[in-house]
């Protein structure tokens, strides 16, 4: 990525074209290492971030299947009561 610097007037007045590269090559070198440390700190943010949404989604599925095992207990108690009485029922008979 190439970065244009302009200098200003005084400086190109008071400096030759050596001097003048040397400026803007330092000047896009502490554009460039800013631009860097920014990234990176967002990258870290964004990575905590992530990871915390991810501990809550896991913990959130990990309450959801304990509910949908108890329901399937339940259930099954209750589907097992309906059978032996139905049973009961037929063989008295």
């Amino acid at each position: 990525m190439a970065s244009v610097i302009v200098l200003p007037e005084a400086l190109i007045k008071n400096t030759n074209k050596e001097e003048q590269k040397e400026l803007a090559e330092f000047f896009n070198g502490i554009s460039k290492s800013a631009s860097e440390a920014t990234i990176l700190t967002v990258e870290e943010k964004f990575e905590r971030r992530l990871t915390e949404e991810i501990s809550k989604v896991n913990a959130r599925i990990s309450e959801t299947k304990t509910d949908i095992i108890k329901w399937m207990f339940i259930f099954w108690v209750g589907q097992i009561g309906v059978l032996v009485a139905i049973l009961s029922l037929f063989f008295k008979h």
